[in-house]
C-alpha cells in the first residue's frame, strides 16, 4: 500500500533510496486512474522503493514546495532529491521503468 505522505513524515519517509511521490486529490478525475497504478506499484517494489501519494488538499505547502501546479503530479525522488517530474496519468510500465533507472 502506498505511503500517505504528510509534512511531518515527508522528509524522513524519502531520504534514503528511490521514492516516487504521487500528488493527488479525491476530486480529481485522473487521479482517480492514476491512484490504483500506485498501488500495484507499491505492492510489487516494496522493500526496493518508497511509493508514496500526498493529497494537496491536506498537504498545500508540500504540493507548493515542489511547484505542484496540476495533477495528477509524479515526483521521482534519489535520496530525498527530486530527479524527475511526471505531470498527468502514467502507465506502470513507463512509471517502473523509471523506478528501475534510478536503483
Amino acid at each position: 500500500m502506498a505511503v500517505a505522505l504528510t509534512k511531518e513524515n515527508f522528509n524522513e519517509s524519502i531520504q534514503n533510496g528511490v521514492s516516487l511521490v504521487d500528488f493527488w486529490a479525491p476530486w480529481c478525475g485522473p487521479c482517480k486512474m492514476q491512484l490504483p497504478i500506485v498501488e500495484e506499484l507499491a505492492t510489487e517494489l516494496e522493500g526496493q522503493a518508497v511509493i508514496a501519494k500526498i493529497n494537496v488538499d491536506e498537504q498545500p505547502e508540500l504540493a507548493s514546495q515542489f511547484g505542484v501546479m496540476s495533477i495528477p503530479t509524479l515526483i521521482l525522488f534519489k535520496d530525498g532529491q527530486p530527479v524527475d517530474k511526471m505531470v498527468g496519468v502514467q502507465s506502470k510500465d513507463a512509471l517502473k521503468a523509471k523506478i528501475s533507472g534510478q536503483m
